[in-house]
């Protein structure tokens, strides 16, 4: 149950931080209003940076159901423990998405913009178009569970690491690869958010876009396994 806490903590930090920052810059009247992609990705990193560093020690810090099956997969993480993290994972995110709307109510009252309200929990493309869409999550988290491979340590994944190699990963990743979709690169950091605009009583809000929901879920999970297979092929040990 340590373990289950410290994945729901180190989770929820990342969306405090993640959902946060995309509520400052895009509702009305906050003091980061319009700051722009730059802002965003920054407090996308320091979010994972954060999540990271509490949670390591206890858990090895996967904060992502696509890093945990990555690890399971080149055999770094028991398949026993998958479910019990990924649960963590979800709920940690729902969390942490509920703290951001509580630390912004008056703001989501002061905005009218339906899309931005749901930007803030939940990845939206612009250009929709599902397949490419899924490839640009599949491609971002390759790069992300590829990266995470080659710095884990067999026992605990991210445990022996300092957070901030991932954060930097994360950080390129929103910036060179994020443009697409939104980069969820993880599938906790949607889905859960995503629930959590379904269930909130948000002023002024519109539907979840449940349609697009499998998109930031399938992706990455797919692109997890591809790199995983790549690792244990050319570098696993």
């Amino acid at each position: 149950m340590n373990q289950f806490f410290a994945e729901f903590f180190g989770t929820a930090m990342i969306l405090v931080f993640g959902c946060g920052v995309v509520a400052n810059v895009l509702l009305n009247k906050t003091k980061g209003n319009n700051s722009g992609w730059i802002v965003i990705t920054f407090g996308w990193a320091v979010g994972v940076f954060t999540g990271v560093l509490i949670s390591a020690s206890v858990s090895g810090a996967h904060l992502n159901p696509a890093v945990t099956l990555a690890l399971a997969i080149a055999h770094k993480f028991s398949w026993a423990k998958v479910p019990l993290y990924i649960l963590a994972q979800v709920l940690g995110a729902m969390f942490g998405a509920g703290l951001t709307w509580l630390a912004y109510k008056k703001h989501f009252d002061a905005t009218e913009d339906a899309d931005s309200k749901l930007a803030i929990f939940s990845t939206m493309p612009n250009i929709r178009s599902y397949w490419y869409n899924m490839l640009t999550e599949i491609i971002g988290t390759y790069v992300l569970a590829l990266a995470v491979l080659y710095m884990a340590e067999p026992e605990v994944g991210l445990g022996a690491l300092n957070a901030l190699p991932v954060a930097l990963v994360v950080l390129g990743i929103g910036l060179s690869l994020g443009g697409p979709t939104g980069y969820a690169i993880n599938p906790a950091r949607d889905f859960g958010p995503r629930i959590m605009h379904f269930l909130l009583p948000i002023h002024g809000k519109r539907n979840s876009d449940w349609k697009y929901s499998w998109v930031p879920i399938a992706g990455p999970m797919i692109g997890a396994a591809l790199a995983a297979g790549m690792f244990l092929v050319f570098g696993g040990q």
